[in-house]
């Protein structure tokens, strides 16, 4: 049933792309160019903490690759062309330099693979006032609220709202007390940050709260330093905030008491995660490892929801210009399949993409939120991360 109706779907767009085609005359001229710069800083091959993961060096381009060569496949039908160039900076470069040289004046659209005060420098640059920035990177809860820029949409879900799924879940599973263990990193303390605000938000209560401190060699921690130092009050679940992966891989089936694990190792909350497959999602990831030779990465998919956004407001709006596009992109109508299970869209106070998020094992895709029975005025996708009252953005969308 769910494979007839795709094709059902799938056959409707094309006969109303076919229909515009031919009634609307701007499909008669000439092809219609929307170029896009995909900006990223060349990557830095860490210390492994663990060989069975190997490292990407090309997180977020192969996404943007697939996305318009989507949106070409629609483009010969709406008369527009989508073309990407990439700005890939080496490491003792300026993405600064970069951008101001190569970008603009020339591109109107970046996806921008950065971290957060890179982005928010290239944001508050002059020259990138007339330009749209998709941020395909970052979490920061601060770059949706108080230092947030006009001028950036975000595509990963942020902190607060992955916070916010794995403790909507956790509510449904009445784990209501918490350990939570947190990392020695600044990001380790920005998660810890959003799991506290969620435990708030949907009543849970955290009973132990450590800074894990221990050596990160796991031949030292695992049988030892993990037992003792998990030796706490009752707890339904630990829940761990350690981004760099420096020591979460190491507490499952070595606390003390046998609990599960969830955060940023166990059960995860995720835009995307290789073990997902529901709603056309095994379409796309195949076709990814098809084009990449791997699996698709976070940042790779929000690559592609970036050029696909502007995909469907160029097809929508039958322009290139920034203005309308924006428009589009901030407006009620505008709607994009992300392949998990609801239309998403972007929030008109902050720019953030408004998204389901997965929560899933290493091996298993374990939920999806919004959990049901999560309501809300508008939408349930808004019971994720900050509402609009909560907001503490003051741009308003030009």
């Amino acid at each position: 049933m769910m494979r007839s109706t795709n094709r059902l779907l799938i056959l409707i767009s094309f006969l109303y792309l076919l229909l515009i085609s031919t009634l609307h005359p701007a499909y008669a001229k000439a092809k219609l160019s929307i170029n896009i710069a995909y900006l990223s800083l060349e990557q830095k091959i860490l210390p492994q903490m663990s060989n069975l993961d190997a490292f990407v060096i090309d997180k977020g381009l192969k996404g943007a690759e697939l996305g318009i060569a989507d949106n070409n496949t629609t483009g010969e039908f709406t008369g527009q062309q989508f073309n990407l160039v990439k700005f890939i900076v080496p490491l003792e470069g300026s993405v600064v330099d970069t951008f101001n040289k190569d970008i603009a004046n020339k591109f109107q659209y970046v996806i921008v693979n950065l971290n957060a005060e890179q982005l928010n420098t290239l944001a508050d640059l002059p020259a990138a006032k007339n330009s749209l920035l998709f941020d395909v990177a970052t979490l920061d809860d601060a770059l949706r609220n108080e230092q947030c820029r006009s001028n950036v949409l975000h595509l990963l879900p942020n902190r607060a709202m992955r916070a916010d799924a794995l403790a909507q879940y956790m509510l449904k599973k009445r784990w209501s007390k918490w350990f939570l263990v947190i990392g020695t990193s600044p990001e380790d303390r920005l998660y810890a940050e959003a799991l506290k605000r969620s435990a708030k938000r949907f009543g849970m209560k955290i009973v132990t709260e450590k800074t894990w401190q221990h050596t990160y060699d796991a031949r030292k921690t695992t049988q030892s330093d993990i037992a003792v130092f998990t030796q706490v009050d009752d707890y339904d679940v630990l829940v761990v905030a350690d981004e760099h992966s420096e020591f979460g891989e190491y507490l499952d089936y070595r606390t003390w008491l046998a609990r599960p694990v969830i955060g940023t190792q166990g059960l995860i909350a995720s835009a995307w995660h290789k073990t997902h497959e529901q709603w056309g999602a095994i379409q796309i990831q195949n076709r990814f490892k098809d084009k990449a030779g791997r699996w698709m990465e976070e940042q790779d998919y929000g690559a592609y929801l970036a050029t696909r956004a502007l995909g469907e407001a160029a097809t929508r709006s039958l322009s290139s210009e920034i203005k309308l596009i924006k428009a589009y992109l901030l407006s009620p109508a505008f709607a994009l399949n992300g392949y998990t299970g609801a239309p998403l869209s972007f929030r008109s106070w902050d720019g953030q993409l408004r998204m389901p998020v997965l929560l899933a094992a290493p091996r298993s895709l374990v939920a999806v939120a919004p959990i049901e029975g999560f309501l809300h005025p508008k939408t349930e996708l808004d019971t994720l991360g900050y509402d609009q009252a909560e907001s503490h953005c003051q741009w308003t969308p030009q």
